[in-house]
């Protein structure tokens, strides 16, 4: 068991994985005949003539992403109901048959670059219109189509696929070929990450949501991420059970309850993706989601081992709603009042402890009550190794408190320690004269630990 720990401790990211984290918050864009026709799938035989977003301004997506901080877009090059959004040589349904005749994939993309955020987009494998969706030829289709957003729109960091599969006009569902898109996509955008159901470099969270698991682990098991690098050998119980149960909807994907039956594991990192509104596409009786909502998912997505991904779905217009834009820019101003303002402190490892349940003396310049949230990152470079900790308070009359118990930390832990929608937490009652320091104790990790920063906001 100790052999199989140490390696699971070891299991990396890619370079591409860590370019990820980085980006953190980024948007989605829903865009195409559902924004005209009221509806979140189209049928596939909508008329092109529908789709006419008259004052279609993709620098005013741009400003609108940058208001919440976000650092990317991702945009439907084409959805479910086939519409391409750049006048693709292989089908008549697209912008080029449209009434404004616009590229608009060339035009976000443009956009993106000229407002200094990554550009993306998603190409949904299932496709309503095109005839040979259901045979072996749409394979060719798709790779031709691919092969196109992917060498005519300069550098692309994500590419979003999701499993959505109906049935061709043969009666028969598509079998996807992945492999061979994976492999295009790594021919000609190598840097980009690639977000699908089984990898390879990003998985769904199980919900659209934005809910986020108890204990989100990146090191999972092979079998659920078929796409991905194995990195380690069998778990010790390999031989006495299967994982075929696992989906991206299982609570516990990366602890030990279920990696010691894994014939290998996988550094695959979840994404928390949900749209500002009910609907992916927009509806004009929709209003966005509460600012408190928003916060809430930002906390447990950036704040959790994952990466936040938000949809913002243009209007019929062609620009992104206004009110959705106030509550970017609500959410922004919260984000910056809550995280903007690092305290002071001098952080100490305590030598002599155990490397697997390391100690971390927090110091601040004077007592002190205000603090809420306590912000730790591992250097996941060597791996994700922390399974528990907690967070002790002690006061300047010598009283320790436990104030914080933790699972996970990964790429980025926000505790959140007071909540500025409820109020303070009633424990902060019992520092109000003030704590000396503060505590970070691991109690459980895979391997030594290897902290990369500890904040205090």
């Amino acid at each position: 068991m100790n052999t199989f720990l140490k390696e699971a401790a070891a299991v990396k990211p890619s370079e591409r994985q860590l370019a990820w984290y980085d980006i953190e918050f980024y948007a989605f864009i829903h865009f195409g005949p559902n924004t005209f026709t009221d509806r979140e799938w189209g049928q596939g035989n909508e008329p092109e003539e529908i789709f006419n977003p008259e004052k279609l301004d993709c620098d005013q997506w741009v400003e609108a992403i940058k208001a919440a901080g976000m650092k990317g877009m991702v945009l439907t090059a084409k959805h479910h109901d086939g519409f391409c959004l750049w006048p693709s040589a292989y089908t008549e349904h697209s912008v080029k048959n449209s009434p404004i005749k616009r590229d608009v994939v060339r035009e976000a993309a443009d956009a993106c670059r000229r407002g200094g955020i990554k550009f993306g987009f998603y190409l949904s494998p299932w496709d309503r219109n095109n005839e040979l969706y259901g045979t072996p030829a749409y394979n060719d289709y798709f790779c031709n189509q691919l092969t196109e957003l992917l060498t005519q729109y300069g550098d692309i960091f994500y590419v979003w696929f999701d499993n959505a599969c109906g049935e061709g006009p043969n009666g028969k569902k598509q079998e996807y070929d992945f492999p061979r898109y994976i492999e295009l996509i790594r021919k000609y955008q190598p840097q980009a990450v690639i977000f699908n159901d089984f990898g390879p470099d990003i998985r769904w969270c199980g919900n659209e949501a934005g809910i986020a698991r108890h204990a989100e682990w990146a090191v999972i098991p092979g079998e659920l991420c078929k796409y991905s690098e194995v990195q380690t050998g069998e778990g010790p119980m390999a031989e006495e059970g299967d994982l075929s149960f696992l989906y991206n909807t299982s609570q516990s994907l990366g602890g030990l309850d279920n990696i010691i039956y894994s014939k290998g594991l996988t550094f695959t990192p979840a994404e928390i993706n949900m749209s500002i509104r009910p609907g992916w596409f927009w509806h004009q009786e929709e209003e966005p989601h509460s600012l408190e909502r928003l916060f809430r998912t930002y906390v447990t997505s950036v704040g959790a081992n994952c990466c936040f991904h938000l949809n913002l779905p243009p209007t019929k217009d062609g620009l992104i709603d206004e009110r959705d834009v106030k509550r970017l820019k609500e959410l922004r101003a919260l984000l910056d009042k809550e995280f903007g303002n690092k305290i002071p402190v001098a952080v100490t490892k305590k030598e002599g402890g155990f490397p697997t349940q390391p100690r971390y003396e927090i110091t601040f310049d004077k007592p002190r009550n205000d603090f809420k949230y306590v912000i730790l990152r591992e250097d996941i470079s060597k791996g994700q190794r922390v399974e528990s900790f907690q967070i002790i308070v002690e006061t300047r009359d010598g009283m320790n408190y436990p104030f914080y118990q933790g699972t996970t930390i990964g790429n980025r832990k926000i505790c959140q320690l007071q909540d500025p929608f409820a109020g303070q937490n009633p424990l902060t009652k019992t520092i109000e004269y003030g704590a000396s320091r503060l505590i970070v104790q691991v109690t459980s990790a895979r391997d030594e630990v290897f902290m990369k920063s500890i904040e205090v906001c």
